[in-house]
């Protein structure tokens, strides 16, 4: 298996893990366990931005720039809610 793939990959079980953190987070009864899931998030979050820190850096992560109309567009359409 390709390095790209591997890093995708983890990139992928990194977003999944920050989700049930995240969830773990918010649905906390206790202080307690409020910090540790938000703790272990935090971490999750690091390790997810260094994954895909190195894969942009490699070039294994395109991301395309909004055009302005269309950011204006969107802008638009939800600052009347």
């Amino acid at each position: 298996m390709e390095d790209k793939d591997l890093m995708e990959k983890e990139l992928l079980i990194e977003k999944g893990v920050c989700d049930l953190y995240l969830h773990g987070t918010i649905e906390s009864t206790t202080a307690e366990v409020h910090m540790a899931f938000k703790d272990a998030l935090n971490q999750s979050l690091d390790i997810q931005n260094k994954i895909y820190n190195l894969m942009a850096q490699k070039g294994w992560y395109k991301t395309e720039t909004a055009e302005q109309n269309k950011i204006d567009t969107v802008k638009q359409k939800f600052e009347g809610k």
